[in-house]
């Protein structure tokens, strides 16, 4: 038994907000800073009090209706996000709720930028298993609502956004290979240092990150996840149709393409437009080059994150 794709799904809350517009806002910023250093030209921003759950119910019901199934036929539902509506309940049981699913398991998995990846990838072998037959897996964040808005050298580089999949038990293979790996003594390069206790915040509230020490590492496992997974499923890394990295960093993509020797046509990049959405990134550019027919049945796509933790995963699927 495998699990294969058959439907996905995204959503971006509002109008594009451009270089310029955060420029306008008081940000000691413009337009060609950002470009040059990072591609990107502009990024979604959800409004005030809108929450990764009410992105996430959109990716995920346009992701059902792609796949033609109910929700009610749903047995699993994984999230994941870092910005959660609350503590507790998860993300997912509250997007179950407007679903109007009941009885799928459901839960968080905190993964940061790798999370899709990692939840695709527990998904996967949930169904492999034989324990269930239909999975809704949702990558959901709003990060704006965790950016200091005066450093610059992070502010500018998010964006908020959610993406979804449906998976189902098949004959045919459709995931082909996954992986998933952290390094936590990495944990000071990319994290957000802060906790409420007693009603209160300790520590940093606001995502903070030593981007060349990010880079570095991010290129290095991005390639050897990528490899990881080929080689599992016997194929060479030239045998991809697509690769579809974590949308972070034009140099990081860029960088990674050439490690792999992946000709620059076939990456998908949409951080350009929606700045980096975190686990939201890689499903978001999923449902883009499918819907627009550039992904089609038959290819070979390559899925890859990497994010604070440090965490990282890959998988490989036969659309």
């Amino acid at each position: 038994m495998f699990a294969r794709l058959i439907g996905t799904g995204s959503y971006l809350p509002g109008n594009p907000v451009t270089n310029d517009d955060l420029a306008a806002r008081g940000i000691d910023t413009n337009d060609e800073w950002i470009v040059t250093r990072t591609g990107i030209r502009s990024r979604y921003l959800a409004e005030h009090g809108t929450t990764s759950s009410e992105l996430g119910l959109i990716a995920a019901q346009r992701a059902l209706e792609m796949a033609a199934v109910q929700a009610a036929d749903l047995d699993l539902i994984i999230v994941a996000t870092s910005t959660p509506d609350f503590i507790f309940p998860s993300t997912a049981c509250l997007i179950q709720g407007k679903l109007g699913n009941k009885g799928a398991a459901t839960f968080d998995v905190q993964a940061v930028c790798a999370g899709f990846t990692y939840a695709l990838g527990i998904a996967e072998k949930f169904i492999r298993s034989g324990s269930h037959k239909k999975a809704l897996v949702i990558g959901a964040e709003v990060f704006s609502r965790i950016l200091d808005w005066n450093d610059r050298g992070t502010c500018v580089l998010f964006g908020d956004g959610a993406g979804a999949v449906v998976l189902e038990a098949s004959e045919t293979p459709g995931i082909l290979a996954t992986a998933m790996h952290a390094d936590g003594s990495q944990n000071g390069i990319l994290n957000v240092p802060g906790q409420i206790c007693g009603g209160q915040v300790t520590g940093d509230p606001f995502l903070r990150m030593d981007g060349q020490a990010v880079f570095k590492f991010a290129v290095r496992v991005l390639a050897d996840v990528a490899h990881e997974v080929c080689q599992t499923a016997g194929l060479q890394t030239q045998d991809i149709d697509w690769l579809i990295p974590h949308q972070a960093n034009i140099r990081i993509i860029e960088a990674t393409g050439k490690k792999l020797g992946v000709d620059r046509d076939k990456v998908i990049v949409t951080v350009d437009r929606h700045g980096n959405t975190s686990a939201a990134s890689v499903p978001l550019a999923l449902d883009e080059a499918v819907r627009d027919g550039r992904i089609k049945r038959g290819q070979k796509v390559l899925l890859e994150g990497v994010g604070g933790g440090f965490t990282w995963g890959a998988a490989l699927l036969e659309f």
